[in-house]
């Protein structure tokens, strides 16, 4: 299931594959349509024609994400994002192990599932809000008109107020462990964190390539029936 590093620099620091392919993609691809998606939403008119195909878009990753999280490489499964309370109070106190931080830390972990929720709450309070002028979610047309006004209130207000203030949060802790120089952003971007001691590699290869690439299908296929639903009602 693991592969040893393959990389060694020297005899105190080891190169390891921690991020797959498929995790660093979805990751660049959803923060590019997170910013489409705030900026067509300032826009208004008719770009909430681009509003709503970026939110199905949404859809398709966050399922995608949600998949690859029970299947997808070691360090992108949810199952190591559950940090004891032990390691979490190492991390608070800045005494955390390399295994602690190899992937996720225990405050990133924290931080990656609240940003999941609220994307998650944000994309289906959109799929079931109207404007009453132009728009109108995908699935309005199954509830009733109370809970469109509230999931309405909620998109307009609340969750995008929640996303700002969570990648305000995420921002400032990209920027604060830049300057401590354990490569975050680099990490996101080649795969490889170079840490003091030897961690479980995560598998990176073709087969799991394809593995991906058949569950980004499926994802879509799922976002797009969504979409197809308040297309049938003639919205």
């Amino acid at each position: 299931m693991n592969e040893p590093a393959k990389h060694t620099l020297s005899h105190s620091s080891h190169t390891v594959r921690i991020w797959d392919l498929p995790t660093r993609l979805f990751h660049w691809l959803l923060a590019l349509c997170i910013v489409a998606l705030v900026v067509t939403a300032k826009l208004g008119g008719n770009a909430m024609n681009w509003h709503l195909s970026l939110g199905h878009a949404v859809l398709a990753l966050l399922i995608f994400r949600l998949l690859w999280g029970l299947v997808g490489g070691y360090w992108s499964r949810f199952g190591n994002f559950f940090h004891s309370p032990a390691a979490l109070l190492r991390h608070v106190r800045g005494k955390g192990r390399v295994q602690d931080s190899a992937g996720h830390s225990p405050l990133g972990a924290l931080s990656v599932f609240a940003m999941l929720l609220v994307l998650i709450a944000q994309v289906a309070s959109g799929l079931l809000s109207d404007d009453e002028i132009a728009f109108s979610g995908s699935l309005t047309r199954f509830v009733s008109g109370d809970t469109v006004s509230l999931a309405t209130n909620y998109h307009v207000h609340w969750g995008q107020y929640l996303i700002y203030a969570l990648l305000g949060l995420h921002l400032v802790a990209v920027a604060y462990y830049s300057h401590k120089k354990r490569g975050l952003v680099t990490a996101m971007v080649t795969g490889d964190k170079t840490l003091a001691l030897p961690v479980p590699s995560t598998r990176d290869t073709a087969a799991r390539r394809l593995l991906a690439a058949a569950l980004a299908v499926l994802a879509s296929g799922l976002a797009w029936w969504v979409n197809q639903l308040g297309q049938s009602a003639g919205f």
